[in-house]
């Protein structure tokens, strides 16, 4: 019987064909009998998981990138409000944590399911890979990519159906797969990535080459298992995270002193290490913008896309086609770039400007600062360099009016993820000029080129200082930011992990997995914002944030296509039926 391998829940109840018809052979193109069996095959299967894991289940069209988990993490953490226009009700819901349409997240199910059906497929092929290092490379790639996927998918939606393999034949194909418990899913991401830490080969950073920047190495491997690690023990309150049976290793569980051995060997081993300067991890600190960005007067080292501090990173072209290929650029720019209308007009975004936000162009809006971050940031560490470096701070004359009906604007913006503007403001992207472009200035929605940073090496040593309960990576990161040394205390920890790691994505899960989500959200509530141009205050939509959160237990709604299609497997999460959490609009 031939393997038929799902390109996601969805298609797999749309086969119609008769099996003898899928059992044929095909003489004219590729399918699941005749591929992948080279090498050459297994590298375009690992190119297509990447497209589909970052960007079809990331990025797709950047109108629904609210909709993709990283955006959702980063909007429903207490560092973030939801922000956007008017007509940004998605946004805004999921900020609140509410929904908008029985198809949310359906892209991000969709793709996550997809990348997760080809990594099955081209591990059940990997074996033709020839070369034993390239085999166990492309294999731990798969594994990460796969564990990556899961990941996030069992934190947005913890009920989820757990695909193994590919299916055999057109009978499973057609069956629904059975939703299973998080822990269940847990237990084949700490397969995956347990088997990744063994298999893959220590190229340091130093000796890969610049060809191959962006794929999964072992490093990322190892801290990516250290990040799952810190969340499931956490979240579900365990000392060590089981693991579903895996051939030719006796392992049955990841313990503790298993993933600082992992944590270790990045920290010592990688080649991987901390820049001297924090301002230069960000694309605003390129070599075209650093020349008029007076901030930047004092820099040395330059941003670079392939600096020795980035362990694992979503890379994109220097430009896309309008038509078809927007999404090959770093549409995450505009998402939460600042709020603007139409930048090619808008002299606020010019270096001159009295309102002036250079070198930080315009975008849609999404995520603007909360006040209650700012405050207790300022007031716990006031000298603290990274501030400056993450925050931006609009000019006290600035026009909320003029921000094409701007929503939950704040005053504050993070400067991490944005268009970066050149030359006082006349090139819309620093890489029209840095790298060129189609035309004089380039187009400031096609040509944002900054990779998106995942995995930080200054987030190693955060995580090997909450698993040994020393302070070690804790200083050194403090010591980077120009602060004194502290001795290790969670409290300790969990501030070094908010202002470092702030608008990565990474604030909500730490919330939940230390169990103070609740007294975090309720502090949003008061905060003063903008709504088209009008000052008011931020209150509570829907039940509120708190109740939202208790009711929900942080996980967002399942797809109610997929609900439907599924023939009665998947159940919807709790505090979404119906329409519990239905967000009409703003209040």
């Amino acid at each position: 019987m031939k393997k038929i391998y799902m390109l996601g829940l969805a298609a797999a109840l749309m086969f119609s064909s008769c099996e003898d018809f899928l059992d044929s052979e095909n003489y004219t193109g590729k399918d699941s009998g005749n591929y992948p069996k080279t090498e050459e095959d297994v590298a375009q299967m690992v190119s297509s998981v990447y497209k589909a894991t970052f960007y079809q289940q990331w990025q797709g069209d950047y109108g629904n990138n609210s909709e993709k988990y990283f955006a959702a993490a980063n909007l429903a953490s207490d560092e973030m409000y939801g922000g956007g226009g008017e007509n940004d009700a998605a946004t805004q819901a999921v900020e609140h944590f509410m929904y908008t349409s029985d198809t949310q997240f359906e892209g991000f199910w969709s793709a996550g399911y997809a990348a997760i059906s080809r990594a099955n497929a081209a591990l059940s092929a990997v074996d033709n890979v020839t070369d034993e290092n390239l085999r166990n490379q492309t294999k731990g790639e798969l594994l990460f990519l796969r564990a990556f996927t899961y990941f996030d998918l069992v934190k947005c939606f913890g009920n989820i159906p757990l695909l193994e393999k590919a299916p055999e034949g057109v009978a499973e194909a057609q069956t629904s797969p059975e939703q299973k418990a998080p822990e269940e899913i847990f237990k084949q991401i700490a397969s995956d990535l347990y088997v990744a830490t063994q298999i893959m080969p220590s190229y340091t950073f130093d000796g890969w080459s610049k060809l191959e920047f962006g794929k999964a190495t072992r490093w990322a491997a190892e801290a990516l298992l250290g990040r799952v690690f810190l969340y499931y023990t956490g979240f579900f309150n365990k000392s060590s995270m089981p693991m579903t049976p895996v051939e030719g290793y006796e392992v049955t569980e990841i313990t503790k002193d298993y993933v600082v051995e992992c944590l270790n060997d990045v920290i010592n081993n990688s080649g991987h290490d901390l820049l001297a300067d924090y301002r230069s991890l960000w694309a605003y600190a390129n070599s075209e913008t650093a020349a008029d960005y007076d901030y930047l007067s004092d820099l040395g080292e330059k941003w670079s896309e392939d600096n020795k501090e980035a362990i694992f990173s979503v890379n994109y072209a220097f430009r896309g086609a309008w038509d078809s290929q927007l999404h090959m650029t770093n549409q995450w720019c505009l998402f939460f770039g600042i709020r603007a209308n139409d930048p090619s007009t808008d002299t606020r975004y010019n270096k001159d400007d009295a309102m002036s936000v250079y070198p930080f162009g315009g975008g849609w809006g999404i995520g603007p600062v909360t006040p209650n971050f700012v405050d207790e940031w300022k007031k716990a560490e006031p000298t603290d360099k990274r501030y400056e470096a993450s925050v931006l701070t609009f000019p006290s004359n600035y026009d909320y009016g003029k921000c094409d009906s701007g929503m939950e604007m704040t005053g504050y913006h993070q400067k991490k993820i944005n268009p970066y503007r050149c030359n006082g403001g006349e090139y819309f992207s620093f890489n029209a000029k840095l790298y060129g472009s189609d035309g004089v200035l380039g187009h400031f929605q096609a040509s944002n080129c900054q990779p998106l940073v995942l995995i930080r090496f200054a987030d190693v040593l955060l995580m090997q200082s909450e698993l040994t309960e020393t302070a070690d990576g804790i200083n050194k990161v403090r010591a980077r930011a120009g602060l004194p040394s502290v001795s290790y205390s969670l409290q300790a920890l969990q501030n070094e992990r908010r202002w470092e790691l702030a608008f990565e994505g990474l604030r909500w899960d730490d919330m939940r997995r230390w169990h103070i989500a609740e007294e975090c959200l309720a502090k949003q509530v008061g905060g003063k914002i903008y709504n088209k141009g009008t000052e008011t205050v931020m209150k509570d939509q829907g039940d509120g944030y708190v109740a939202r959160y208790k009711a929900t237990n942080g996980y967002f709604r399942i797809p109610q296509i997929e609900v439907d299609l599924s023939n009665g497997q998947l159940k919807q999460n709790p505090g979404w039926e119906g329409m519990q959490g239905f967000f009409a609009s703003w209040k």
